[in-house]
């Protein structure tokens, strides 16, 4: 047991953005399912101070996944020392700008960027986007950043317009969407996840999101 845990080398992402709001814990506890479903030992870090991951973790029975608060700008030298059991470590960050997220940036291997499609979301992303472009320079490029689009109402201009729009900060925008659906709030309320309602077409948002997330990684291990 000890031998096999030495051995692992978790994957790292970290769902940042500044503006509270974005969908960043809903996209967060439900990737952290979802990649525990494809047989992968996973850990949500809460690096938000307001606590919302542990707060949905309290309200579960059973609980999903080990959840765990690292809410300080020491994120980066204290995550290594609790990740080595888990195959994936999801952090969800703190919605405002500051040491944590950096910390963050540092530690992953992958960020997500929630936005909804309003220009507000929209313009707010500059900060980040700024110290993600600062730590990919020195680092050939690591970690891999992208958008994705959060909340989003079908059918509507805007909803459709923002990939383009976000397109010009220079980082890819996944193609897959969560969309505006009961499901997301109604089983977060009891612990849960989407995929406690199999039937959900939120359930096909998610995987489809865990899908290009891991494409993203296995790009560049090819």
């Amino acid at each position: 047991m000890t031998s096999r845990t030495r051995m692992k080398n978790p994957k790292v992402l970290a769902v940042l953005n500044q503006k509270g709001g974005s969908g960043k814990t809903t996209i967060a506890v439900n990737l952290a399912h979802a990649f525990q479903l494809q047989g992968n030992e996973v850990l949500l870090v809460d690096a938000d101070p307001q606590g919302t991951a542990r707060d949905w973790s309290d309200s579960s029975e059973e609980g999903i996944c080990p959840v765990i608060g690292i809410d300080r700008e020491s994120l980066s030298r204290d995550l290594p020392n609790v990740a080595q059991p888990y195959d994936w470590v999801v952090v969800d960050g703190p919605p405002q700008l500051a040491g944590i997220s950096a910390a963050a940036v540092k530690v992953a291997d992958v960020v997500l960027i929630p936005v909804q499609p309003s220009p507000y979301d929209i313009w707010s992303c500059a900060d980040l986007v700024d110290i993600l472009d600062a730590r990919q320079t020195v680092t050939d490029g690591l970690p891999h950043a992208a958008f994705v689009v959060s909340r989003a109402i079908t059918n509507t201009k805007l909803s459709n317009q923002v990939s383009e729009a976000l397109e010009a900060y220079g980082l890819p925008v996944l193609s897959s969407r969560t969309t505006q659906r009961v499901a997301y709030p109604t089983t977060a309320a009891s612990g849960g996840t989407v995929f406690s309602e199999p039937g959900s077409p939120a359930v096909q948002e998610i995987e489809a999101i865990r899908e290009e997330v891991e494409a993203m990684l296995n790009d560049t291990a090819s």
